[in-house]
């Protein structure tokens, strides 16, 4: 059995700081064999450095997922063309770097595949995420992939669920992110992938997704825009804690994790 750790969207400065504090200490009291986290909020709350890369990994991250804001800072194209953080897979084929990881698991050798795909609705024109999961999904288990988790960076909690059952028997895990509101559906769908429309965040609890709530209030009332600004008030990780069966590669159990960085 491999236990999974999957982290929601890092937003800014207090979350990636409460990620590279707390995660050796929670991967020993979970068991976690291998943690994925989506950081694409990692730096100012809007895309992610290198040395927000760097962090991550050092503090034991083995897989940074991505989404929407991947490419506001250019300089980590250098890194994302060498997999160091994955982009979603649906992009045009002549974008930069890749959006699937083959991970091999220390303990039993087991080679698990990470697939990170981004939504249509409410979001920017990608390729189809279902056509680009099948053939990414085929790759991945021609390469040896036992286990396959999907980080699908979504607007819509419709074409969640529905990349859910359209995926289902065929991965291990499929997640949501982009939200930021760890949601309370986590579930084992019935040919055995294990399911949660959102993550949540890894930031602020009170906040607006993890920024301060008075730019998204004041937008609200005048209709006019204002550049968010990252909030610090109690700050939790949220994620899922996942037990998948190496022979098969079903989900056996999911968990929602939610820890308080005070």
């Amino acid at each position: 059995m491999v236990k999974i750790l999957m982290l929601g969207d890092i937003v800014g400065r207090p979350g990636r700081n409460a990620v590279t504090t707390h995660l050796p200490s929670i991967k020993a009291r979970l068991g976690a064999d291998i943690i994925i986290a989506n950081g694409e909020n990692a730096s100012g709350g809007m895309g992610i450095k290198k040395d927000a890369i760097n962090a991550l990994k050092k503090a034991g991250v083995d897989c940074i997922t991505s989404g929407n804001h991947i490419w506001r800072y250019k300089e980590i194209i250098p890194q994302i063309e060498r997999g160091e953080v994955l982009r979603p897979h649906n992009y045009s084929g002549k974008t930069p770097g890749s959006g699937i990881a083959l991970i091999k698991e220390k303990k039993s050798g087991i080679k698990i595949g990470v697939l990170n795909l981004q939504g249509r609705i409410f979001m920017e024109p990608t390729d189809n995420p279902l056509h680009s999961a099948t053939a990414a999904i085929a790759e991945l288990k021609a390469e040896g992939a036992k286990i396959i988790v999907v980080d699908f960076h979504a607007e819509a909690t419709a074409e969640k669920e529905a990349m859910g059952w359209f995926l289902q028997g065929e991965v291990s895990l499929v997640v949501g992110t982009h939200t930021h509101v760890q949601t309370a559906d986590e579930k084992i769908l019935p040919k055995g992938t294990g399911y949660i429309t959102d993550l949540g965040r890894c930031g602020a609890f009170y906040s607006v997704l993890g920024f301060r709530p008075q730019e998204s209030i004041n937008g609200l009332l005048t209709g006019m825009k204002y550049s968010y600004k990252v909030s610090s008030d109690t700050v939790h990780i949220e994620g899922i804690i996942a037990d998948i069966d190496n022979e098969s590669g079903r989900c056996l159990s999911i968990k929602r994790v939610r820890i308080s960085h005070e």
